[in-house]
């Protein structure tokens, strides 16, 4: 008989799993918004940084929308996949997430280099745009996720190499699916927010506009690799169930 190690729960994951079966109940209905941070903390008797990462689980399980300064809200409309699943199981299929990511790591790790090298003024004007536009749509997930893109695009557009903005392109649908899971993933696994997400991007920028290629390159390989990195931990866990 083999034996398992059994993994405590953390406090937040039982606030995450408890919250989940209220939603799914109809307790909170669709659209409603939750309780505070500082009542849903008092209710659970936990501290108010274990609710938010709760609460960053149920945004990364597609059941809540976070709207930046304006609270948390049940979702319109509920994943049918997420109904009976428990932890990470939201996340499927990791095979095609990894080959993804694999893509994504060495294509734009060498696009933000190029850049860096070969940026115009009118590049880096386009790049701090989107940015911009990052941090003015951090309370929507939709906006937001558009925004990701772009600015992965946009730098493509600064390598002036024709064939590897063509690959970005052409790849432009499942870049746009990809950034949807990869983000809920990161906030999930990560226990980010997005203004950390936006400070990652801005790091990069930067690094564009310095002129400085290893640093580019480096910072976006980095970014990338972070959600490549929690991919490639669930899929090591799959195989040993």
């Amino acid at each position: 008989m083999t034996i398992k190690p059994v993994r405590p729960q953390k406090g937040s994951d039982l606030v995450l799993h408890h919250l989940a079966e209220q939603i799914r109940s109809g307790h909170y209905p669709l659209g409603s918004k939750l309780p505070t941070v500082v009542d849903l903390a008092a209710g659970f008797e936990v501290g108010r940084s274990t609710v938010r990462e709760a609460l960053s689980g149920l945004k990364a399980m597609g059941l809540v929308d976070i709207r930046h300064g304006g609270g948390t809200y049940v979702c319109e409309t509920l994943p049918a996949e997420t109904a009976g699943q428990e932890g990470m199981d939201f996340f499927r299929p990791i095979e095609s997430l990894k080959e993804v990511l694999e893509v994504r790591k060495y294509i734009e790790s060498g696009c933000a280099e190029l850049a860096a090298l070969r940026r115009s003024e009118a590049d880096l004007a386009a790049i701090e745009a989107v940015l911009v536009r990052m941090r003015e749509t951090l309370g929507d997930e939709k906006l937001a996720e558009k925004a990701d893109v772009d600015f992965h695009v946009k730098i493509a557009e600064a390598s002036h190499n024709t064939l590897l903005l063509q690959m970005m392109l052409s790849l432009t649908q499942r870049l746009q699916e990809n950034m949807s899971d990869s983000r809920r993933l990161w906030f999930f696994a990560e226990r980010s927010s997005v203004e950390l997400l936006l400070a990652e991007h801005t790091g990069i920028y930067e690094a564009i506009r310095d002129r400085n290629t290893a640093l580019a390159g480096e910072r976006m390989s980095a970014h990338i690799g972070k959600v490549d990195r929690i991919v490639r931990q669930l899929s090591r866990e799959d195989k040993q169930e």
